[in-house]
């Protein structure tokens, strides 16, 4: 059949009539130069700080300093592909990553793109990663423990719910060690957890996952990983990027954990693109906002007040020093926005001490708020009484002739280290932790050889598991010892000594 040219007419007139054209207002500019992950761009008037840029063949950038004239951006990408005069735009869009439970058990990048090749992320939501902290009127009171498994933690530095407690120390000396044991013994809790890796070897952090697939607790966090071999921008985004994470869980009335491991490599990278953008250096050639970079950061760990749904955030920042020192700016700067610290020793890990924690200059300003009611019982004096021992054993090693009270010390701080160390990996249940510490504050091991201290304690739990379970499950679901579970578990522990370890050591005897 054939169409008239009336009918090719009216369809036409149709189309122009019913055609709504939409404006499109794009600020437009082009790059002047480009080097370093780092380009410096013309015309771009509009554009927001924090902003997400888009060059061309899809790499995208973010501004970062809104001058009189040019904008400098970030490029969160292969910087290699822009040419200068290439043209670039802006998107209306500050920088944001994806958010929800789909992101649990996986590795992503400081963008939140899976970088574990089990496939795409179909999160719901995304938010973005650089936000204003909660108000003190939003927030509440810190008095619900996070445990780590850790007894020279959960005892002497209690960690809370909302809280931000920095580990600091010499690299190598077990500062990820405890940020993972701290992971693994949320399993089977209500603490989702995100670890955060910043300039790490790639093959340390496959080791991290590794570890927490093995132990079963990948599924309840997310990795954002951030490796040396990436771009310094990307380095400087990831820790917002995990707290965003963080933030979702908490906003929803849960309970959420985010480490940053570590924050001198985020510092490091952020003086990377600081000095690249030329800002003005100040000391050690950070720029001046580098304290605000820190604090803007952690103080977005909080716990929210109940009309907000009570949910948590928990911040566990790591620090690397030199030689021990804790003087320099950045840890001093993190120590001063942190609610407390704690400090690992590399003469205590050289000596076997380990967890190497210093129990002298470690401390946790939340304190007791963050113990349940058994263990504060308990631990009460233990970080004091170990600070004393160790100023003793000190002195102890130029005296020829002590007085029986100095070697009481000696003999019972010996005694109580050796039950304070812990093997990697090897969370212990707090009612555990409990009883392990209520038999070295109380004098129940002064009489058990220091060679023998460990397997007194691995005895005398596996004792406790068969014939006191009803005690153990007191103080988990109650988290009180009392009066009458203290004479209860002392009775315990003197029988055992008395029927399983001495038995045992007489009958090797």
């Amino acid at each position: 059949m054939a169409i008239s040219p009336d009918d090719i007419a009216t369809a036409l007139r149709q189309q122009i009539e019913g055609f709504q054209a939409q404006a499109e207002q794009a600020n437009v500019g082009h790059v002047l130069e480009v080097s370093d992950g780092v380009a410096r761009l013309s015309g771009l008037s509009h554009a927001m700080a924090g902003e997400l840029l888009a060059f061309p063949n899809d790499v995208t950038g973010m501004a970062l300093n809104l001058e009189e004239d040019t904008v400098g951006a970030v490029i969160l990408g292969d910087y290699l592909q822009i040419q200068e005069g290439d043209e670039v735009r802006t998107t209306a869009r500050v920088a944001e990553v994806p958010v929800g439970p789909e992101l649990l058990g996986r590795v992503v990048n400081a963008i939140g793109e899976p970088v574990d090749g089990k496939g795409p992320i179909d999160a719901a939501r995304s938010d973005v990663i650089e936000k204003v902290a909660p108000g003190v009127a939003l927030r509440q009171n810190v008095d619900t423990p996070v445990q780590t498994g850790l007894k020279a933690i959960d005892s002497m530095t209690p960690i809370g719910r909302g809280q931000r407690e920095l580990i600091i120390g010499d690299r190598q000396i077990g500062k990820t060690a405890i940020a993972l044991d701290t992971i693994i013994n949320q399993r089977g809790g209500d603490l989702i957890c995100i670890y955060c890796a910043v300039g790490q070897k790639e093959s340390a952090v496959a080791q991290v996952v590794a570890t927490l697939q093995e132990a079963g607790a990948l599924e309840h966090t997310i990795v954002v990983s951030a490796s040396a071999s990436e771009p310094a921008a990307l380095q400087f985004m990831a820790p917002f990027a995990a707290c965003t994470m963080g933030e979702y869980f908490r906003d929803n009335g849960q309970d959420a954990l985010v480490i940053y491991d570590d924050l001198t490599k985020h510092a490091w990278a952020y003086r990377q693109v600081s000095l690249v953008l030329r800002r003005p250096p100040g000391r050690e050639a950070y720029p001046g906002d580098v304290f605000y970079l820190h604090s803007r950061l952690l103080e977005r760990a909080a716990r929210m007040s109940d009309d907000l749904g009570g949910g948590s955030l928990t911040a566990l920042p790591l620090i690397e020093t030199q030689e021990g020192d804790v003087t320099t700016y950045i840890p001093t700067n993190v120590i001063s926005i942190t609610d407390g610290q704690i400090y690992l020793e590399a003469d205590l890990f050289n000596a076997g001490v380990r967890p190497a924690i210093n129990p002298g200059i470690s401390v946790s300003r939340v304190g007791g708020d963050a113990q349940i009611r058994a263990m504060k019982s308990v631990a009460g004096g233990l970080r004091l009484d170990l600070s004393q021992y160790r100023d003793v054993a000190a002195f102890a090693q130029f005296a020829s002739d002590l007085d029986r009270a100095t070697r009481n010390q000696l003999e019972r701080g010996q005694r109580v280290t050796e039950l304070l160390k812990q093997r990697q990996f090897t969370p212990m249940p707090v009612e555990e932790q409990v009883c392990v510490i209520f038999a070295g504050t109380q004098g129940l091991a002064d009489d058990v050889p220091v060679a023998d201290v460990d397997r007194f304690e691995q005895e005398m739990l596996a004792y406790l598991r068969d014939l006191h379970a009803g005690l153990l499950e007191r103080v988990r679901s109650s988290g009180d010892l009392g009066d009458d579970g203290e004479a209860d578990l002392r009775r315990a522990i003197e029988d055992f000594k008395a029927n399983v370890f001495g038995a045992g050591a007489a009958a090797a005897g």
